[in-house]
């Protein structure tokens, strides 16, 4: 049987959920234990890292990495869920110049506390925001800081821009959107998104489900993925690690892939020559 234990970049395609995406490679892998690494919404597409088998407790380490997009914008008009598949709640006149823009998109760069969007997954008292919209229950909006890398605009038209960002988990490109528009003095939406990176993740080194249901990819490893030193164990520590104990070792601090006859057991992170278990495979 082929080994379960990999990660895969896929290219999602718009019009499916990353939900719809795991049912999938649940079917076409033969197996349940298949986790994302950040949600895509249905309108956007690109890079969605898949961990499978054992690698499933890499996800929070993958989500946690930078995200690079290509957004698409139209200026006027507002919608409920932010993007153009939304009902339109608002229109506003724009009279918006390049450099006026470029401006803006200087003044972003750094961090701020970004309003996550009505329609999304966060949980407030255990119950999903766009739950609450649905039922048309006003709800406090929650605020998390977010940064924004980079910001460079792409194309520009009477009524529409298309930028590229590098931005923190956590940023709704939906939202930051909403907040460009707003220092601009108009209502603006998202009518395309493209995630092109994730970490080291890209998507030119992506593949669709397509190329993964015709065995047309190649996998990922571990080592491939988290660019962290080797520690080889023997003897008297072997027993430690495979228990997830303590290790006292002579090494510098940070982040070791631990290994145990050449097979990834753990990573352990050392601190003044104790290193302690992060995440055991």
């Amino acid at each position: 049987m082929a080994k379960m234990n990999k990660i895969i970049v896929v290219n999602k395609e718009s019009g499916m959920t990353s939900r719809d995406v795991v049912n999938k490679l649940n079917k076409i892998l033969g197996t349940k234990k298949i986790g994302h690494t950040g949600t895509l919404d249905p309108i956007a597409s690109g890079v969605l890292v898949i961990c499978v088998g054992k690698y499933t407790k890499l996800v929070d380490e993958i989500v946690s990495l930078d995200k690079e997009y290509i957004a698409t914008v139209k200026l006027g008009i507002l919608t409920d869920t932010l993007d153009i598949e939304g009902n339109i709640i608002d229109k506003k006149e724009y009279d918006v110049s390049i450099e006026q823009l470029k401006e803006v998109f200087k003044s972003f760069i750094g961090s701020y506390l970004q309003e996550v969007p009505k329609y999304s997954a966060v949980k407030i008292n255990g119950k999903k925001l766009y739950e609450y919209a649905r039922e048309n229950i006003d709800i406090e909006l929650p605020k998390r800081e977010v940064s924004i890398y980079e910001l460079e605009l792409l194309d520009f038209n009477k009524d529409s821009f298309k930028f590229r960002t590098r931005v923190s988990k956590g940023t709704y490109i939906r939202s930051l959107i909403n907040d460009i528009c707003s220092k601009l003095n108009t209502y603006g939406v998202m009518t395309d998104l493209i995630r092109t990176k994730q970490g080291k993740f890209s998507i030119n080194e992506s593949y669709t489900l397509k190329d993964i249901e015709n065995n047309n990819y190649k996998s990922l490893d571990i080592e491939d993925v988290l660019d962290l030193k080797v520690l080889d164990i023997t003897d008297d520590n072997i027993k430690l690690v495979m228990n997830g104990n303590k290790l006292n070792l002579d090494l510098d601090n940070g982040d070791y892939l631990v290994k145990v006859n050449n097979q990834v057991e753990a990573i352990y992170t050392f601190t003044n020559k104790e290193g302690k278990i992060k995440i055991k495979f």
